[in-house]
């Protein structure tokens, strides 16, 4: 059954939404997402907009934990990303998702795009040498955005502090938080009054693509649906997220489809 009601993301009105195991997601295409982006940093009020994204992984991670399931929905917009999330949609409300919008993708497309007066971003996560290298990248990649400042993602409770006034003195319109679920929705939560970036994004492992660590599966593999098998080849340690975590997701799904039909 289609579900629609209105929210508002800084005065925002988003029409289009369902839940997933409890989690509101925005279902548009990803070049709607990238307006609702530019539009949520050129109309700040004050407070920064979060947006999260959602798949397989962070499902099973937030079934079992309502604190996290509670973090997720305190974000402004939260997209769905991956087969899983597409699987789960079709068998619980019988519709297809608009789009696969995932920050891999839509980051890039909002920073290939000028941004008014300069408009700068700052990235915070992954490991030292990582982000180092992604910062090298960056400059070459979106020239028509500022790189604002960077920092990995391994802050201790002294130094978080710090890490938030330079976050905040850098003049960053744009914060993408790249430390993997669920920690960098946690620090996202945590810290999100204290900063006064306009918009801030949760992006996984963008950053070791940007540095050159990782590579993107074919764009034929990502259309099947079937990215996650090139992750898998590429970075085999994660066999248990994806051959167990997908078999654990799809029976969790199942048995939510009965208990609703019943």
């Amino acid at each position: 059954m289609k579900e629609q009601r209105p929210a508002h993301a800084n005065g925002i009105c988003v029409s289009n939404h369902l839940s997933i195991f409890g989690i509101t997601i925005t279902d548009c295409t990803i070049g709607e997402a990238k307006t609702l982006c530019e539009t949520l940093i050129n109309t700040c009020n004050g407070k920064p907009s979060v947006i999260y994204f959602i798949n397989t992984s962070t499902l099973n991670l937030a079934i079992p934990d309502k604190n996290y399931t509670a973090i997720l929905n305190n974000a402004d917009i939260v997209f769905g990303d991956g087969t899983g999330v597409r699987w789960a949609v079709r068998l619980l409300h019988n519709r297809r998702l608009r789009d696969n919008v995932n920050g891999t993708d839509l980051v890039p497309l909002l920073l290939r795009k000028p941004g008014r007066g300069g408009y700068g971003y700052y990235m915070l996560g992954a490991e030292p040498q990582a982000i180092q290298s992604a910062a090298d990248n960056v400059r070459s990649l979106f020239p028509l955005w500022r790189l604002a400042g960077y920092h990995h993602g391994y802050i201790s409770r002294e130094d978080n502090a710090t890490i938030v006034d330079q976050i905040n003195s850098s003049g960053a319109h744009l914060l993408l938080v790249g430390m993997g679920n669920p920690i960098q929705e946690k620090w996202i939560h945590d810290n999100r009054d204290k900063l006064h970036t306009p918009l801030i994004i949760a992006v996984g492992g963008l950053f070791n693509y940007w540095a050159g660590n990782l590579d993107r599966a074919p764009l034929w593999l990502r259309k099947l649906g079937m990215e996650w098998v090139h992750i898998l080849f590429r970075q085999p340690s994660k066999w248990k997220r994806y051959l167990i975590g997908n078999g654990l997701f799809l029976i969790r799904v199942f048995f939510e489809r009965i208990t609703k039909r019943g």
